[in-house]
């Protein structure tokens, strides 16, 4: 059989292995028999909330297990294609088939990624705040530059992004903004995005041409289920409305519906303005709140974050996460892992699984690919 046929099934082959033995595979085969009967309990939904956790666990286990018998009874079947093409001497049969397992190949590596989203809050959809760094109107661009990535990155994998408060810069860009980006995994596959981007370019706002460095923070946290109890004391929150500026169309505020709220023992601030009630986007502020004080506590519990801390302390020099180049050369490269990428318009326009896989990977212990 050909190398590369050969090649590609090696790794799916150990892409399975290592699911399997991530999953636990026979004490999970147990579990979900467990959850099954449980889920047959006619009393099941006395307690809603309990009975919609069970659920949303009995579904998470089974959609990895299937994906995991999904990836295995396709491979056999791709390996019986191509092992009667290449014996019949069918070419296009065997192109067909090597084009085949080259795709099964990318989803048994998107699958063995995913099974690393274990994660308290991995599972949840998440919020992803932009900031740009010193340099006006340069600063303000780079951090449009990253929400449109980020926009276009959850569009592309199928998951929702709702604008939660966007502040136009005075020039062009932003001065911040707030998405909220929903779907299963999506904290787990954004958090490791938060820290400072850097971009290099020749600016189009010098009319000398010159070449400048811009940086823009991000911060992604999980948004916070019902279950988890979360106590914000309202007497430690400073709740400030005002006017919301836009560029026109839909968002545009007449009344001062937009609501800002300052944690003053921690000095988090949120602040939602998409709805033209301000009720609503009092709520909203409220839930962001308690989701960053959850985020708080979830970094305390990781070996990282006190790294994690240290990124977000300076949007500057010495604590980018990631440098994106486009003059002299062409580069994307993540500085935590090392991993590069050649062509900056497609990472710019949501290529970043890559950057995203491997830091995630390292971020448990793994070695980044």
């Amino acid at each position: 059989m050909r190398a590369e046929i050969t090649t590609l099934t090696d790794e799916i082959k150990q892409s399975l292995e290592l699911l399997r033995r991530r999953l636990d595979w026979d004490k999970s085969e147990k579990e979900l028999a467990e959850l099954n009967a449980k889920a047959e309990d006619p009393h099941l939904w006395d307690n809603p909330e309990e009975a919609q956790g069970l659920m949303q666990k009995r579904t998470a286990l089974e959609n990895q297990m299937n994906a995991v018998g999904a990836i295995q009874t396709e491979l056999d079947d791709l390996l019986g294609l191509a092992e009667m093409a290449e014996e019949e001497g069918d070419v296009a049969s065997l192109d067909e088939a090597q084009t085949m397992i080259t795709d099964l190949h990318v989803r048994a590596q998107k699958a063995e990624i995913e099974a690393l989203l274990s994660g308290e809050a991995d599972a949840n959809d998440c919020f992803v705040e932009i900031h740009p760094g010193a340099g006006g109107t340069e600063s303000n661009d780079w951090a449009s530059m990253l929400l449109r990535m980020y926009t276009r990155w959850a569009q592309q994998a199928g998951y929702k992004v709702e604008v939660i408060e966007e502040q136009p810069g005075e020039e062009a860009g932003i001065k911040s903004a707030t998405i909220q980006v929903k779907g299963h995994n999506a904290y787990g596959w954004l958090k490791t995005e938060s820290g400072v981007h850097r971009l290099v370019r020749i600016s189009p706002y010098d009319s000398n041409a010159r070449r400048h460095t811009s940086f823009a923070s991000v911060w992604v946290y999980p948004v916070v289920d019902d279950q988890i109890d979360i106590e914000v004391n309202e007497s430690d929150c400073r709740v400030d409305t005002f006017r919301a500026s836009g560029a026109g169309g839909q968002h545009v505020n007449t009344t001062d519906s937009a609501v800002r709220i300052t944690h003053n023992p921690t000095g988090i601030v949120v602040q939602c303005q998409n709805e033209r009630s301000q009720h609503k986007n009092r709520a909203t502020a409220w839930n962001m709140l308690r989701a960053r004080l959850y985020e708080l506590e979830l970094q305390k519990r990781e070996e990282a974050a006190s790294a994690q801390a240290a990124s977000k302390t300076d949007i500057g020099w010495g604590h980018q996460i990631r440098s994106y180049v486009l003059q002299p050369y062409q580069l994307v490269k993540d500085t935590r892992t090392a991993v590069e990428h050649t062509d900056p318009d497609a990472v710019l326009g949501g290529d970043i699984d890559g950057f995203m896989s491997a830091a995630l990977a390292q971020r448990v212990g793994g070695e980044a690919s």
